[in-house]
């Protein structure tokens, strides 16, 4: 027995060195496992869970139907999702707008410099969020630090109502999701080359026509990758727009945090869930396919 075991190790061994595709394979498989399990899996159950009702007393009754798909389309429903595009969709201009020329200083700053910079972007992430949010709203509020800022200056006369507002609320998502973008931009910005500026300038290109035809298209998958990282969390975000906009800014993930832990409606936020996925789905791939064929353009 121990020989026939140690032939089918020994063919084992032989067609792992010898084959690339199984090599690859095994190397995946962790991956792969962890995946299935936590990720395709959960989200099978969630479609699955959509396709229920919810009982008389918030228990699941195992029937199949389209009602909860059928309940988003109602005019209130729709007005939040596309509120909650918009949110996202601003979010992430924001961040791209106030996170580019950041990553561009860090970029070009000496090396020594950089990872204290690096340092000051990561240090909030050592705090918790919500304690983090809870430090906006004591500076937002009417008696809060702004306020007491601009009227010390004389700016203002009297405390502006930011708190509890959808400008509140944005302030809240650009602050949390902006190193998700400062960092994939700063690592493609760091990649390129002064070499390849010079050239440009030795071709003729203005400052600012370099930064068009090299910078830009060569700093597009930092930016492709941080939207990503940007919109689909801002999209079901809700810890922000309960604390910063109180009951007046409502998200899609504010209703689907909802219907899982007040109303026990888990169907219905399933399919919620679901429809949000879709969602960011279609954008990311369509952003994707349109970021590329701008950067043909431009190059």
């Amino acid at each position: 027995m121990s020989i026939i075991n140690s032939v089918q190790k020994l063919s084992l061994g032989k067609v792992l060195r010898e084959n690339p595709t199984a090599q690859g394979l095994l190397l995946i498989s962790p991956t792969t496992i962890y995946l299935l399990i936590f990720t395709i899996i959960p989200m099978i159950l969630v479609a699955i869970l959509s396709l229920m009702i919810r009982g008389m007393y918030g228990n699941v009754v195992y029937q199949i139907n389209l009602a909860n798909y059928v309940r988003l389309i109602d005019p209130l429903y729709v007005r939040i999702l596309l509120y909650s595009l918009g949110v996202g969709l601003t979010t992430t201009v924001l961040t791209i707008l106030i996170g580019y020329p950041l990553a561009y200083f860090i970029a070009h700053t000496p090396i020594r410099e950089r990872s204290l910079y690096l340092f000051l972007i990561l240090v909030p992430f050592w705090t918790n969020f919500i304690i983090r949010i809870y430090a906006w709203i004591m500076i937002l509020r009417s008696e809060g630090f702004l306020n007491q800022l601009l009227m010390n200056i004389g700016l203002i006369e009297a405390p502006l109502n930011i708190l509890y507002t959808p400008t509140a609320v944005l302030i809240g998502m650009v602050y949390e999701f902006l190193p998700f973008m400062v960092l994939p931009l700063y690592t493609s910005l760091e990649k390129i080359e002064s070499a390849q500026l010079e050239a440009a300038a030795d071709l003729g290109a203005p400052p600012w026509k370099a930064f068009l035809r090299v910078t830009l298209p060569l700093s597009l998958p930092g930016m492709i990758a941080g939207t990503i990282l940007v919109f689909i969390p801002a999209m079901g975000m809700f810890v922000v727009p309960d604390l910063m906009g109180g009951a007046k800014t409502i998200l899609i993930g504010n209703v689907i945090r909802n219907q899982f832990l007040v109303s026990r409606d888990w169907p219905f936020g399933a399919a919620a869930s679901i429809l949000l996925l879709i969602m960011t789905l279609i954008f990311t791939l369509y952003y994707t396919r349109k970021a590329g064929f701008s950067e043909e353009l431009l190059i």
